[in-house]
Order: structure tokens, then sequence, then C-alpha cells
């Protein structure tokens, strides 16, 4: 998250996801995935007990998962355009990842970015030191 602070870097662990990419057949291909929020790691103890537990951010034990499912995908400029509704905090929004895939053998690297805005899904609240978007860098190993 970028604020007037800085930028707070932070990952999740726990990746669970169904990914079914086919290059001649994107029509056919699906992506489903979901993630534990307790996972959350800020790099800084306290930091992550408050994005866990603060009912303004993940409120873990209300919203136990994160969860992404795509309604199609395409080919774009830069590799591929994946579209699909994210939901968080059991607020559920359309949203664009574009990707690239990078086969290599029986495996392959799906590598993607999106931003969403953090208050479309009631993280935190407007103003203070928080920014008001949140940049998410996906990059996932993948086997055949």
């Amino acid at each position: 998250m970028d604020g007037p602070f800085g930028k707070v870097h932070g990952s999740f662990s726990g990746l669970k996801s169904a990914f079914q990419f086919n290059e001649n057949d994107l029509s056919g291909s699906k992506l489903t995935a979901s993630i534990d929020p307790n996972t959350v790691n800020s790099g800084v103890g306290l930091r992550n007990t408050h994005l866990r537990n603060d009912e303004q951010f993940l409120n873990t034990k209300k919203y136990p998962e994160i969860r992404f499912s795509s309604r199609k995908i395409v080919k774009s400029p830069d590799g591929y355009l994946l579209t699909g509704d994210l939901t968080l905090k059991g607020i559920t929004k359309s949203i664009e990842i574009p990707f690239t895939f990078s086969p290599a053998g029986n495996t392959g690297i799906f590598k993607g970015r999106f931003t969403i805005k953090r208050l479309d899904y009631q993280i935190g609240k407007e103003g203070g030191s928080v920014g008001s978007t949140i940049n998410i860098n996906i990059e996932v190993p993948l086997k055949k």
C-alpha cells in the first residue's frame, strides 16, 4: 500500500488454486484461487495483528477467505488479460489481471499485477496515513 509515509509491503502464503490454461483454447481456460487472510505478513508483528483482527481491515474471524474466480481469459498485446470476480471481506467486485505465462516443459510461471481500491472492499477508512490503492503482484509456479 502506498501512503504519505511511503510503501508498506506484505505478502500472503498458502495460495490454493486450480488453473486450467491452454494458450490454444482460451475460452476453455479458467482460474479459481483462495487465500487465508490470516497468512498476511507485513514484516511487523503488531501490524500483522492489526491487519488480521481489526474490523476496518481484514477482519479474518468474520471473513476467513479471499477468493478469485475467473470469467474469461483473452490474448493481449503484452500477454493475456484475466477477468474475474475478487471476493474480499464479503464484497465481490469484477477485476482485470494482466498476466504473462512462461512455459518450461511440464511447468510454467504465471505472473500478474493489478490494483484495487481499498475502500471498494471496506479496508480501512477514508484519509489517514494509508493510501487509497493496493498494488498486488502475483507469481505462481504451475505444473501440468
